[in-house]
């Protein structure tokens, strides 16, 4: 967390051989966090990683919950402990008529709620929002455009994270909607 708005280059790839995941990079170019499941595409089970290899998140879906997209996201104690009884948040998936035909995910986490939607139909763009009355943006993603306005592939995305916000967190969603729209 800071104190302001962070830029992260989310790209959907692995740097592991035989994996699936993605690998994200912070505004100096140097890589924060790296998503593996060392298995097939939308695995049961995907793990958030700082650089060094320490996991975060470990990120489960719910059994019998395919159909209905149901995630948990566990998150590891500094002493590399996992608490597997009690999710610390959980993702559930919900198509809205009345936000236009878009995907729309609740986020619970404790007390506090959050929706992911989906900016657009076409393209991998999304916004996390506060539950509450403002419904303020706290992470924004969207296509890469390089500085002359030329977009990058549907791959490469850019994530914005608003200040004093978990950036880890943050990148643990865009996991889940990853997963929830078989990016990974």
């Amino acid at each position: 967390m800071t104190s302001k708005q962070e830029t992260f280059t989310v790209w959907m790839k692995s740097l592991v051989c035989h994996s699936n995941g993605c690998t994200v990079f912070n505004s100096n170019g140097e890589i924060v966090y790296r998503v593996e499941n060392y298995d097939n595409k939308c695995t049961k089970e995907v793990y958030l990683m700082d650089l060094r290899g320490k996991v975060l998140f470990t990120i489960r879906r719910r059994k019998c919950a395919l159909a209905f997209g149901r995630w948990d996201g566990y998150r590891w104690s500094s002493t590399g402990s996992l608490n597997k009884e009690k999710p610390w948040f959980q993702v559930k998936k919900y198509y809205c008529r009345f936000l236009m035909g878009n995907l729309a995910c609740q986020v619970t986490v404790a007390c506090d709620r959050y929706w992911i939607l989906k900016k657009s139909a076409r393209k991998p763009a999304f916004r996390i929002v506060m539950n509450d009355i403002n419904g303020d943006i706290i992470a924004e993603v969207n296509q890469k455009q390089s500085s002359s306005g030329i977009s990058f592939g549907e791959d490469v995305l850019t994530l914005r994270v608003e200040p004093h916000v978990d950036h880890s967190f943050i990148v643990a969603l865009a996991t889940v909607y990853g997963l929830i729209n078989r990016r990974l």
